[in-house]
């Protein structure tokens, strides 16, 4: 049936069976894609029911659905044409794994970070009313993004805006938002719930607004008692003091309760809060039983559930470290916002508990808790991926460089990340962090560094300090090379006419560039940047004689490593050529990463051929 679906509008009239027969078909395609290219497995299977439900009821693109973390919107993609594409996923030249308005008009926004489904919804819904438009508009949201403070300031201005047609739904597959209560309950909850219900009570109020001198007073009497009452019964106001109307919590997988609660909710004239509660990885045992292992996840067997790839990687090498320093430090605290399992921090959550801190997507806080930590004599460590870090660019400049706290930042997926493409890509940090005084930046290129950095930061270097380093595995390098764990390591020929500037995974690139070019009768010397910020005066003059110098960097261009080695240069009055190699002003689409690398001039043979040629 899926591939016969070429619009929302064609699953509208299916009957029953169909439709049963088509969540089946949506959940076998999912799993199918996800096992051959990775992706957002649990989430999306957990949303399939809820999907087509919001898909009957709903008519996009006129009514607009914004899936907050549009990594949850594969059942989307496959009921609004794009079937034939689906195979394509996350791959190069293929479809998203996110939403994205250049593949199509029912994806409204990019959306890769959490929590701003909500403000992006209600301003839509506000321009409708201005434009006198009727269309609905419906941000989906997960319970985890609640944990972020940016979904409150969206709720809280959008509650004031009545006959708005804002739907908030939102997504409860982890953790509890409201108190989970008895059967009368949920019995009242299905009753509220029926557009019959709202037709009486709308009907009742009025006819109340009529009676003279008693109506106003006993509507606003019967209001109150209604209110006290569901206040005792569902233990929560929050949402209702916030001016929406609260429907729930309704079974995200029973269709006819979603289609009858979406309707309801179109004939309330206020902002509705649609509270669905969904089981992440249903359809899929082995997703069900370890949800966060499946959230987000690389290729894998579909019998076993076991990934395809298999080895350690900067992550797991971080939390090891992590582990071991507590052991002997009992100061050193963890940080992370959300990501326990990515930032490879589980061994060290389950270890020392009351050391750890998850503070949920919130990364803002998470750096100004960190702040208080250190203020307190504690060892701070955050982790966080280096996209999600942007957020945090003001408490990191004015809690904690600012305030000269002693912390620590473990920024993960530093570099390009692949397949999760624009909105993912770790390329930032170095030029942000650039910006602000007094911070450290390391950039280790093996586990080894990774580890003699993290010690620096933790025991030597006062005020804030950044380690970065790359998503996946470490890189080989040659076995004649030795590293010296300075701010900077010098490699090759020290007398030679050119020379190589790089930092970070691409370093090993850089040094088996320089061997093969020595082979082919080209002397280079390389001069690998351990600490980006400050970058020592002495890896300047190392490269001072050299007639041409080649600067590598794995980040953007503007306000990067390279940039500021080329403004040291020009000031020590330098009067060779210099060639910037780093990423362009752009959003680096999704691809492999050897394919982003070269695409950009970043790995080994395209190093080879600017310097031979």
């Amino acid at each position: 049936m899926l591939e016969n679906i070429k619009s929302p509008r064609d699953i509208k009239e299916l009957n029953d069976s169909e439709i049963n027969l088509l969540r089946d078909e949506l959940r076998e395609k999912i799993i199918d894609t996800v096992s051959k290219n990775g992706g957002h497995l649990a989430s999306n299977l957990g949303m399939v029911d809820t999907t087509v439900a919001l898909h009957r009821v709903f008519n996009s693109p006129e009514d607009t659905i914004i899936f907050d973390v549009g990594h949850q919107c594969y059942a989307h993609k496959l009921l609004t044409g794009r079937y034939d594409r689906f195979a394509t996923l996350r791959t190069e030249g293929g479809i998203s794994g996110f939403s994205r308005p250049t593949e199509s008009e029912h994806d409204i926004f990019y959306s890769g970070h959490s929590g701003t489904s909500v403000s992006s919804a209600y301003g839509v819904a506000c321009g409708n009313l201005l434009n006198e438009e009727k269309n609905y508009t419906v941000a989906v949201i997960g319970d985890g993004s609640f944990t972020g403070g940016l979904v409150y300031e969206a709720l809280n201005n959008a509650g004031r805006v009545e006959h708005s047609r804002l739907i908030v739904v939102l997504n409860e597959n982890e953790m509890s938002i409201s108190q989970n209560v008895g059967a009368f309950a949920k019995y009242m909850t299905i009753i509220r719930s029926k557009p019959e219900y709202i037709k009486m009570k709308a009907k009742t109020e009025a006819v109340l607004d009529k009676i003279p001198l008693i109506g106003k007073p006993l509507a606003r009497f019967i209001l109150k008692v209604k209110t006290d009452f569901k206040n005792q019964l569902y233990g929560s106001t929050l949402f209702e003091d916030m001016g929406f109307r609260y429907m729930g919590p309704f079974d995200g997988h029973n269709l006819s309760q979603l289609k009858s609660a979406f309707e309801t909710a179109k004939l309330i004239r206020k902002p509705v809060l649609l509270h669905v509660h969904t089981t992440k990885g249903k359809g899929y045992d082995h997703a069900e039983r370890q949800p966060s292992v499946f959230h987000g996840i690389s290729r894998f067997d579909i019998d076993t559930g076991e990934p395809l790839s298999k080895g350690t990687s900067f992550s797991e090498q971080f939390g090891d470290f992590m582990c071991k320093a507590a052991l002997s430090d009992r100061t050193i605290c963890a940080v992370t916002a959300a990501m326990s399992l990515g930032t490879g921090l589980k061994g060290f959550e389950e270890r020392y508990p009351r050391r750890f801190f998850d503070v949920g997507i919130a990364e803002e806080h998470a750096v100004t808790f960190a702040s208080g930590l250190a203020k307190s004599g504690m060892k701070p460590v955050v982790a966080i991926y280096s996209t999600f870090l942007q957020r945090a660019y003001d408490e990191i400049f004015h809690d904690g460089a600012l305030q000269k706290q002693n912390i620590v930042l473990a920024i993960d997926r530093a570099g390009l990340v692949g397949e999760d493409g624009e909105t993912h890509q770790g390329i930032y940090d170095v030029a942000f962090l650039n910006s602000i005084p007094d911070v450290k930046i390391y950039a280790p290129s093996n586990y080894e560094e990774l580890k003699e950095y993290m010690k620096k930061a933790l025991y030597e270097d006062e005020g804030l300090t950044a380690v970065r380093y790359p998503r996946g595995k470490e890189e080989s390098d040659p076995d004649d090379f030795v590293h010296s764990y300075g701010a900077y390591d010098v490699y090759g020929d020290k007398d030679a006419d050119m020379a190589i500037v790089t930092y970070g995974r691409i370093s090993s690139y850089a040094l088996n560039a320089s061997k093969e070019l020595f082979e082919k009768g080209i002397k280079t010397k390389v001069i690998k940047l351990g600490r980006i910020k400050p970058i020592d005066e002495r890896a300047v003059e190392e490269v001072f004689s050299a007639k041409k110098i080649y600067f590598f960097e794995e980040g953007v261009r503007s306000a990067g490593a390279g940039e500021k080695f080329a403004l040291m240069l020009l000031e020590k009055g330098y009067g060779g050529a210099f060639d910037l190699t780093a990423i362009p002003d752009c959003f680096v689409p999704q691809a492999s990463v050897s394919s982003q690398l070269q695409r950009y001039g970043l790995d080994k043979q395209s190093m080879i051929k600017k310097i031979s040629e």
